[in-house]
């Protein structure tokens, strides 16, 4: 008589396992040099444990892009709220700034890499639309009901854009040479989400939000 399959939670943990191995070894020497392999000896199990829950290196890196999505959106979704639309949408982008400068690591998988490629990996698919459903959703209650989705995109993709374009510069070193203000340096996040307000804001009223 063969013996009875596992129970699903029976597997949770070296699943869990796997994918704290994962970013583990991804933190200590870089996306390119994830392997099963390598997880598995970090666990101190067989090189083939890790297949039991991943079949491959893309479908253990897409799962690990999906957690990190998901805390994202979770990060901009508990953003403090505002009844004005534009003082929201800049606490939305505060919030976007503390996330990727207190998770360097995530920010980095989530934007600094391609993605898998495969049907298999939907839920990282649709964790990162999530996130960006945030973007979209205090947009359009910025400009209000009627605004074409097309606008919606651009603009999201604008203020996407921009705020990727400040995080970026500041996690590497090039603004300690920039000869910077000590006051300019301190308000670039204030600097940049109020321009990209004021764009919005000028867009909204050039184009009647529609």
């Amino acid at each position: 008589m063969s013996p009875a399959a596992p129970l699903a939670d029976d597997l949770l943990p070296m699943r869990e396992a796997c994918v704290q191995a994962a970013r583990e070894a991804i933190a200590e020497q870089g996306l390119e040099k994830l392997s099963l392999r390598d997880v598995a000896r970090r666990l101190g199990v067989s090189h083939q444990a890790p297949y039991k829950h991943f079949p491959s290196r893309d479908h253990l890196l897409a799962e690990v892009l999906q957690r990190c999505y998901e805390a994202f959106a979770d990060a901009l979704e508990a953003r403090q709220r505002f009844d004005d639309p534009a003082a929201d949408m800049e606490s939305l982008g505060r919030a976007y700034i503390r996330y990727a400068v207190g998770n360097p690591l995530e920010y980095r998988l989530m934007f600094g890499n391609d993605w898998p490629e495969a049907a298999e990996y939907a839920e990282m698919y649709r964790a990162g639309l999530r996130a960006f459903d945030v973007l979209r959703a205090a947009l359009r209650r910025l400009y209000g009901k009627g605004v074409p989705k097309a606008k919606v995109d651009a603009d999201a993709m604008f203020v996407w854009s921009s705020i990727h374009g400040l995080v970026s510069i500041l996690q590497v070193s090039c603004c300690d040479h920039l000869d910077l203000a000590t006051k300019v340096e301190a308000g670039l996040a204030d600097h940049q989400l109020g321009m990209i307000t004021h764009a919005l804001r000028a867009a909204s009223g050039a184009s009647g939000a529609g």
